[in-house]
């Protein structure tokens, strides 16, 4: 099958967001749109309300996709939107649409514009599941977000996008995470801000004045993790020698150091590991704070 963009819909304020976000997105790619409504074969609402029609639920999602599909158009002329209704379990069903497409849009609660995003419980399952990259974005998500001010400091679509902030674990580097995030930063003509993070060394130096041996340690283990991130990226600025890469290396808390070094970014990328446990797929404790405390849309592409 060709490559899309996909967005789920269900006609929230936060799927309309990512439905906007998911046609901006589509049209850098220079890909089709598919928008999927997921009608659940026994909603909740209809069990806990006997009275309600299910033809006119079908009716109301079946009317609710086309519109969107015809505002899409309208907002966006040249871009080859197609809209459909499925029917099923709507985790199961949108991972499986996601398997098909080049990534996955969904729609989460925002917490305000200094916050993060309200993820439900689909959307976590679909991330912690989908083989394919899956962007979450906030309600209320508008264009003018994920670019700098123009000359006058007024928000603006038209001024240069704001950073595409790259979560590495230098220990597991992997090309898909790498590769995806040089990519949108191309397709942007924005920096790309690499971000990895260190711990403490094992020593305590609260004080480094009073303990010299402690400072040679920090410092030797500084320089040796700014070199290695160098070294990780090197190939990567070779294969895209158009992005800006600014590279920031920080001791500390690997999901304190990725949400401040992601307070200004249009896209941030990090990483999920392909893994199952006794309590099903795992996300990551930085992917989840990454979706709990960044404000901007967040990208989470699955690795080996």
């Amino acid at each position: 099958m060709a490559p899309t963009v996909t967005v789920g819909l269900d006609d929230s304020p936060e799927s309309r967001a990512a439905a906007e976000w998911a046609a901006r997105e589509a049209l850098l790619r220079r890909l089709p749109l598919e928008i999927f409504l997921v009608q659940e074969p026994s909603p909740r609402r209809v069990a806990r309300t006997p009275l309600l029609d299910l033809e006119k639920y079908r009716q109301w999602a079946e009317r609710t996709a086309h519109e969107s599909a015809e505002g899409i158009r309208l907002r966006h002329p040249g871009l080859d939107v197609t809209a459909e209704v499925l029917t099923g379990t709507v985790a199961d069903v949108l991972c499986e649409a996601a398997g098909h497409a080049e990534l996955l849009v969904l729609g989460s609660r925002g917490l305000g514009r200094l916050g993060g995003h309200l993820v439900g419980s689909v959307a976590l399952a679909v991330v912690a599941r989908a083989e394919r990259p899956v962007v979450l974005v906030r309600a209320g998500e508008q264009a003018a977000d994920e670019h700098l001010p123009d000359p006058a400091g007024v928000p603006s679509a038209a001024a240069p996008y704001r950073p595409v902030v790259l979560g590495l674990d230098l220990d597991r580097p992997d090309g898909t995470l790498t590769e995806f995030a040089f990519d949108a930063a191309a397709r942007r003509r924005a920096p790309l801000r690499a971000v990895h993070a260190w711990p403490e060394p094992p020593t305590s130096f609260h004080d480094l004045d009073d303990v010299p041996g402690d400072v040679d340690v920090h410092d030797s283990l500084e320089r040796g993790q700014a070199a290695l991130l160098t070294r990780t990226l090197q190939p990567w600025r070779q294969k895209f020698t158009d992005v800006e890469v600014i590279e920031a290396s920080r001791c500390g808390s690997a999901a304190q150091v990725l949400v401040a070094a992601s307070h200004d970014a249009s896209l941030v990328v990090v990483g999920r590991r392909v893994r199952t446990g006794l309590f099903g797929a795992h996300i990551g404790h930085v992917t989840q704070a990454a979706l709990h405390h960044v404000a901007a849309p967040v990208a989470v592409v699955a690795r080996g």
